[in-house]
């Protein structure tokens, strides 16, 4: 007689995609569809709800919670909807999977069934489903670029594609228009460069009259060449892509390293 197999049913719903239609309700009806078809039994359902995918499974309480009912033996492994809401990003994706292998359990999806661990014999299984996940990744990075190109586009020609305005400027019904105490302070600041204060005098000056940046805070001399300096500014936030870039590589290893070591 075969075993019953016992599953913990685990969904999820990103900040950026709870509008698409697949939300907590048909995630879960679909799983527990599944598992009737399959004679398969839930042990219980998990849900993570406005959160990303990208995220590892410290960041993701009920994903942690499913993982560890398959490592102590509660659980004969873990039912998805898509592998795409078990984890977005494939690193992530890759090392949940060998978190429940490790301990000897299955992962199943109600889209393609059970994914089936490596084997040796067979590296094409390993390829292909990496594969999958790589052209998945793909398409929603395309997509990512498609919406950052519109915005810069929109940004080029004047428009106001969100984030927060220059100094100068605010955001009024989704357009930026001019802030006219800010930029009665911008005329300030070009008039005494132009007669000669150094960048430091400008900002002492403005703190003595209590006059805030953009974010309410003191006026340092680099603020005032920035705002004197397109180039600056430009730079500036060239610098600050390249360290969000950097960041975001180190925590996807990190987030990885950590699942991995759940199967420890």
């Amino acid at each position: 007689m075969t075993k019953k197999l016992w599953l913990v049913a685990y969904g999820r719903v990103s900040t950026a995609n709870q509008l698409d239609g697949y939300g907590p309700d048909v995630q879960t009806k679909d799983m527990k569809d599944w598992a009737k078809k399959n004679s398969v039994q839930l042990v219980t359902v998990f849900f993570d709800g406005g959160v990303s995918g990208a995220v590892n499974a410290d960041e993701r309480p009920e994903l942690s919670k499913a993982l560890q009912m398959v490592a102590d033996g509660t659980a004969d492994g873990i039912l998805a909807p898509n592998m795409d809401r078990l984890a977005r990003e494939l690193t992530v994706q890759e090392a949940a999977l060998q978190v429940v292998w490790a301990h000897g359990g299955r992962v199943f999806t109600t889209d393609q069934g059970e994914i089936l661990p490596d084997d040796d014999s067979d590296p094409m299984r390993t390829a292909m489903r990496q594969m999958a996940g790589v052209f998945a990744q793909l398409e929603r990075g395309l997509i990512i670029k498609r919406l950052k190109g519109g915005r810069l586009a929109k940004m080029a020609a004047g428009g106001y594609a969100g984030g927060a305005p220059a100094y100068g400027q605010q955001a009024v019904d989704k357009a930026l228009k001019a802030d006219p105490v800010e930029a009665a302070v911008l005329a300030r600041i070009q008039q005494m460069r132009d007669d000669g204060m150094s960048y430091r005098d400008i900002a002492d000056a403005l703190n003595a009259d209590e006059v805030p940046t953009k974010r309410g805070k003191q006026w340092q001399p680099n603020t005032v060449v920035r705002m004197l300096n397109p180039e600056v500014r430009r730079a500036d936030a060239e610098r600050a892509a390249d360290r969000y870039s950097r960041i975001k590589a180190d925590k996807r290893l990190q987030k990885a390293g950590r699942m991995i070591g759940k199967a420890s």
